[in-house]
């Protein structure tokens, strides 16, 4: 499986910004995607997880302003960001599960910049 992500870049506080993802490859059994993000210094953390069946699961932090959704059928998944805070600048990443196999995939990732 290949995840290329895309959407990132620079955006001032309180501007909205969405990533996308589009997994290729093997996608059969593709259970769930999502994103994870890693500011510097610190470790990766999870952002927002959607199953095939569109079941969400966010992070606290951004819960009320970030929304994920998947195009199932194409194995597509993005993350609306909106509200953006400083605290929100980090590499963010595209994940996608296979949770039969017990396998994670992952994309390259792209830079998100709130500035202040």
């Amino acid at each position: 499986v290949q995840l290329q992500a895309s959407g990132g870049g620079l955006v001032q506080a309180g501007g909205s910004l969405r990533l996308s993802c589009a997994a290729s490859g093997n996608i059969f059994s593709i259970s769930a995607m999502g994103w994870y993000r890693q500011a510097p210094g610190k470790e990766r953390e999870l952002v927002a997880t959607i199953t095939g069946g569109g079941v969400t699961n966010y992070a606290d932090s951004v819960k009320g302003r970030f929304a994920i959704s998947i195009d199932n059928a194409k194995k597509k998944v993005y993350l609306q960001m909106n509200s953006l805070i400083p605290e929100d600048t980090a590499v963010y990443y595209c994940n996608a599960e296979k949770y039969e196999l017990g396998l994670h995939y992952w994309g390259q990732g792209t830079l998100v910049t709130v500035s202040s």
